[in-house]
C-alpha cells in the first residue's frame, strides 16, 4: 500500500512532504499529509476505505459526496465556515475518490485546523456542544433535495429484527453459552414490549448520522465550540432519535462499555440534560412533537439494542464484535443493561425534563 502514490493522484497545492497516521479510528486506514509551499505547509486528511467493513464503497462515497456539498453550500457564508465542514478534495481527473491498482479506495478531505477530538465526555460543556453540533448536522441535513440516500447498512437500528436475531441465537446455542448468560437473557425477554416503539410511532424519516460518539464532533480548541462532525460512513436515512438516543448511550455513562464494574455504571442526569438542551437549541425548530416527546425513551431503546447486539454476538460465538478476552460481550452486553435499568429509574423525570425544555 504506497499511500504517497495514492495522495498524489488528489488535487492538493503544493509538493508532497510526509504522511502520518492520524486518529483513533479502527475501521479505515487514516492520514495526515503535509504539502509543502516554499516555506508554508499545508496539511490535508487521506482515508483508504476498509472494504471489508464497506463492500459498496462506492455507495457509501456517493452518499458522503452528496451530504458534504450540501453542508458546504449552507455554511459557507458563516464565520469561520472553512472549519465547519468537511470537504472531499477531488482526484486529478476530478472524482471524488480515487481506486488504485489494488482495488482500495482511496478519498481526501480538508484538514481541519484547532479544532480536537475527545474520546469520554468530561464535562457537561461539551455534552451540550457535542448535542448540538450533532443536532446542527441533522438540521442542515433535513433540507437535502432528493433523491433518497442510499442505506449503506440496511435495517442498522432495526431493533425488532435484532430481537429476532437474538432469539434464533438463544434457539441454536450454538456456541453452547445459553447457560452462561440466563439472567441477560431474561431482562432482554422482559423488555420486548419497547423493541417496536420507535417503528411503530409514524415518525418522519430523516437523514442521521448513526455514529454520534463524542469523538466525531471536532472541538474548537480555544472556545470548546463543537465546529464539526466527522466520520460520514454511516449517514443515512433512519429516524432523528436513532442518533439522540446513541448520544444518550454514549455520553451519560462515566463507565466504559465493557466494565466489569457494574456499580460504575449509571445515567448522570446532568449529562442527559446538557445533551437534550445542546440538542433542542439546534434541532428542536424542525422535530416534531413525537420526536421530542420520545427523546428519553430513545436513549433507552438504543442502549438495549445494543445490549442485546453484544448478548447476541456472545451467543452465537464472538463473530462480529472484537473481543480481547473471555466473555468480552457479555460484559459489554451487562453494562449497556445496567444503564438501561439506570434510564428506567430515572426516566420519568427525563420526560419532566423534555417537557419543560419544550413548553
Amino acid at each position: 500500500m504506497n499511500v504517497e502514490a495514492a495522495a498524489r493522484q488528489f488535487q492538493f497545492y503544493g509538493e508532497f512532504f510526509e504522511a502520518r497516521p492520524y486518529g483513533n479510528g479502527h475501521i479505515n486506514d487514516t492520514y495526515r499529509l503535509v504539502f509543502r509551499q516554499g516555506n508554508a505547509l499545508t496539511f490535508y486528511i487521506l482515508q483508504r476505505i476498509n472494504r471489508h467493513i464497506f463492500k459498496q464503497p462506492e455507495i457509501l462515497m456517493d452518499n458522503i459526496r452528496r451530504v458534504t456539498a450540501h453542508v458546504d453550500t449552507l455554511v459557507v457564508n458563516e464565520s469561520d465556515s472553512s472549519r465547519r465542514a468537511l470537504r472531499l478534495i477531488p482526484t486529478r481527473e476530478g472524482r471524488p475518490w480515487h481506486i488504485d491498482a489494488d482495488g482500495n479506495h482511496w478519498r481526501a478531505y480538508n484538514f481541519i485546523s484547532g479544532a480536537s477530538t475527545y474520546d469520554a465526555v468530561e464535562t457537561t460543556e461539551q455534552a451540550f456542544q457535542a448535542a448540538k453540533a450533532f443536532g446542527r448536522f441533522q438540521e442542515l441535513l433535513a433540507r437535502l433535495p432528493a433523491p433518497r440516500l442510499h442505506e449503506t447498512i440496511p435495517d442498522f437500528h432495526n431493533t425488532p429484527k435484532r430481537f429476532k436475531a437474538l432469539l434464533s441465537a438463544i434457539e441454536a446455542d450454538s456456541a453452547g453459552r445459553v447457560s452462561q448468560a440466563g439472567r441477560e437473557i431474561d431482562f432482554a425477554l422482559s423488555r420486548e414490549s419497547i423493541i417496536g416503539v420507535l417503528l411503530d410511532a409514524g415518525l418522519p424519516e430523516r437523514v442521521t448520522h448513526n455514529d454520534t460518539k463524542l469523538n466525531n464532533v471536532m472541538f474548537d480548541d480555544v472556545t470548546g465550540e463543537g465546529i464539526c462532525v466527522i466520520d460520514l460512513d454511516t449517514v443515512m436515512p433512519g429516524l432523528a432519535l436513532y442518533d439522540f438516543g446513541d448520544m444518550v448511550r454514549t455520553a451519560t455513562s462515566p463507565a466504559k462499555e465493557d466494565e466489569r464494574d457494574l456499580s460504575k455504571v449509571t445515567l448522570q442526569f446532568e449529562m442527559f440534560e446538557a445533551l437534550v438542551a445542546g440538542y433542542l437549541s439546534s434541532a428542536g425548530g424542525f422535530l416534531t412533537a413525537a420526536e421530542k416527546a420520545l427523546l428519553p425513551f430513545s436513549g433507552k431503546l438504543i442502549t438495549f439494542e445494543i445490549g442485546i447486539r453484544f448478548l447476541t454476538d456472545y451467543l452465537v460465538g464472538d463473530t462480529y464484535f472484537k473481543v480481547h478476552r473471555e466473555g468480552h460481550n457479555l460484559d459489554r452486553c451487562r453494562t449497556q443493561f445496567r444503564l438501561v435499568e439506570s434510564i428506567e429509574r430515572q426516566e420519568e423525570r427525563m420526560k419532566h425534563l423534555v417537557r419543560s425544555l419544550v413548553s
